[in-house]
């Protein structure tokens, strides 16, 4: 566990100095846009999965977090399907969701490989997981059904023409 914790703490580090450092010297690219969030997933989908089947994070907490990234991908592909086009915009309650994520599974790492006392903490920590999961994923439904909505309609209005 104490591995796991370096390793999850240090992945996490480096996707914030990345970030950052991508905005600030506005070196973002399309690229960058997906792969981002695709190793983000990667990361915290495999963290929770182990983390649950260990018995350290509760099962329905886990199902929920990896629910909702296949809800994600699942739309976006969807979108992608439909319209032929997607650009990956990530919204802020998504944001705060990874960094919820995160900032849990770092600390029940902590916890079982350092030794740290932090139960009231994990519980407090669970329930923000569970509620940024929740709105992030119904976030992410409700904007691309109004965009496919407002597609559909652009797309009716041009037929008419």
């Amino acid at each position: 566990m104490t591995a796991a914790f370096w390793l999850v703490l240090i992945a996490a580090i480096s996707d914030a100095i990345d970030g950052a450092i991508a905005k600030k010297f506005n070196m973002t690219t399309v690229l960058g846009g997906y792969l981002d969030p695709i190793a983000d997933k990667a990361l915290l989908v495999c963290s929770y999965i182990a983390l649950g089947d260990q018995g350290y994070l509760p099962m329905w907490l886990v199902i929920g977090v990896v629910f909702r990234d296949i809800v994600i991908i699942g739309g976006a592909l969807s979108y992608h399907m439909m319209n032929h086009t997607l650009i990956m915009t990530p919204i802020m309650i998504s944001k705060i969701n990874t960094v919820m994520q995160l900032i849990l599974a770092i600390t029940i790492l902590a916890s079982e490989g350092l030794g740290f006392e932090v139960d009231v903490f994990r519980e407090i920590m669970i329930v923000l997981v569970a509620i940024t999961t929740a709105f992030s994923g119904a976030t992410y439904v409700a904007i691309w059904s109004k965009k496919a909505m407002s597609d559909n309609e652009y797309d009716a209005d041009r037929n008419e023409e």
